[in-house]
């Protein structure tokens, strides 16, 4: 399905939508589940990536020695997690797969952190990649290392499973630690359950815990998908204003730093007392270009660039690495869709720069590479000029009802 978007008029004042929950925290959340059933969840995403992981746990019972398929289709953490949850259930067998682009995005290091632990886990086609078959066990050891600068999956995924092993995990990260908001959101709703962990210098400690009282647990909205309501507003007029519900004040979520970084786009927050946000744009001096080390934020790094060309200010993006193995290689889809718009943009392995630019290609067909964020970061831009969207039921990722969302709020938009 390809979308004409376009807005006559944006109707956001008093425009109050619903975010769905966090899929970090829904699918941390949905395991601890699993390893521990008295938890009971509300506000859960209704993400695809979040229906995959509550399916494959949901029938993990089923899993025998005769081996259980489980495909996860395009969601990386629903393979981190579940490589890390399969690998200790005893006695039961399961290959462990997803799509052409899963089949590319590399799983070796965390297979080799379970294999410290003693997991049995082989590898049914490419060395380093998936499919696995995975042979649960009890996992004897409570050490492990692993390098400091991988994606936070890999290290969130040991840390869901540590309360289950029998002595708790130590966790030793070698070099400068990456995606630190993400390992402290696991570590949070671990502690949110009973379980006692540290994580000093380098060293994470957690505790075990072989059983969790009864207790229920509100996720917080998705402060991702927030990103796209911020760049709208960003885009808007001043006097613009939408609000979301429901964030936290003090939030989990690395990407509550859009708070901070759209300041620099006129864009101010402020929490109301039922524990929804309104965002406002208010007046603000536009500057010729920014700088922002999105390190603990990569996420927001496409709604962010594409915010920058569409008010004609430059940027400077940093701590980007970890794009390179997402859905598909989000650096190189950025430029290549920016470009298109008239952009003047480099990118590096961990890096973007785009130049300021006031000159923006019009009817421009994007392409979002069977990536959700591609096709939701660039939406905003129909508030510039009429663009296409390729391909946009891609956002059931992570955010079904977005088209619908953008519909309240005045966008117009036509299946091409």
């Amino acid at each position: 399905m390809n979308l004409l978007l376009k807005y006559s008029k944006l109707e956001t004042r008093n425009s109050k939508l619903q975010i769905t929950g966090s899929k970090s925290e829904t699918n941390r959340l949905l395991l601890l589940k699993a390893l521990y059933p008295n938890l009971i969840l509300e506000n859960t995403s209704n993400s695809d990536d979040s229906e995959v992981m509550l399916k494959a746990l949901q029938n993990s019972q089923l899993a025998t020695r005769n081996s259980q398929l489980v495909d996860v289709h395009h969601a990386g953490t629903a393979m981190r997690f579940l490589t890390a949850f399969f690998a200790i259930q005893e006695g039961k067998e399961v290959l462990l797969t997803g799509s052409s682009r899963m089949k590319e995005r590399p799983i070796k290091i965390l297979v080799e952190a379970l294999q410290q632990l003693g997991a049995e886990i082989s590898y049914e086609e490419n060395e380093g990649f998936p499919p696995i078959r995975i042979k649960g066990k009890k996992l004897i050891h409570n050490k492990v290392s692993l390098p400091a600068n991988v994606s936070s999956q890999y290290i969130s995924a040991l840390l869901l499973i540590a309360p289950r092993l029998e002595n708790g995990l130590e966790l030793t990260l070698e070099g400068e630690i990456t995606s630190i908001p993400y390992i402290k959101m696991t570590l949070a709703l671990l502690n949110e359950i009973g379980v006692k962990t540290t994580f000093q210098g380098n060293k994470i400690i957690v505790n075990s815990l072989p059983t969790s009282n009864s207790q229920l647990l509100t996720v917080e909205s998705d402060w991702s998908s927030a990103s796209y309501w911020y760049s709208i507003i960003a885009l808007s007029e001043v006097g613009a204003q939408i609000t979301l519900s429901s964030y936290k004040v003090n939030s989990l979520q690395g990407d509550c730093a859009l708070i901070e970084i759209y300041k620099d786009f006129g864009v101010e927050t402020i929490f109301n007392n039922d524990n929804s946000i309104s965002i406002s744009k208010v007046n603000f001096k536009n500057q010729k270009s920014l700088i922002f080390n999105l390190q603990s934020s990569p996420d927001i790094a496409q709604t962010i660039a594409v915010t920058c060309f569409g008010l004609g200010i430059g940027c400077d993006l940093y701590g980007l690495h970890t794009l390179k193995i997402k859905e598909t290689d989000r650096l190189e889809a950025l430029k290549a869709e920016l470009i298109k718009l008239g952009a003047e943009i480099l990118v590096t392995n961990e890096s973007l720069h785009l130049k300021p630019s006031t000159s923006i290609n019009e009817n421009i067909a994007i392409k979002t590479y069977q990536d959700h964020r591609m096709a939701m970061a660039f939406a905003p831009f129909a508030l510039r000029v009429p663009i296409t969207i390729e391909e946009a039921e891609v956002v059931s990722k992570s955010y079904p009802d977005f088209w619908e969302d953008l519909k309240k709020i005045g966008f117009k938009m036509e299946e091409i």
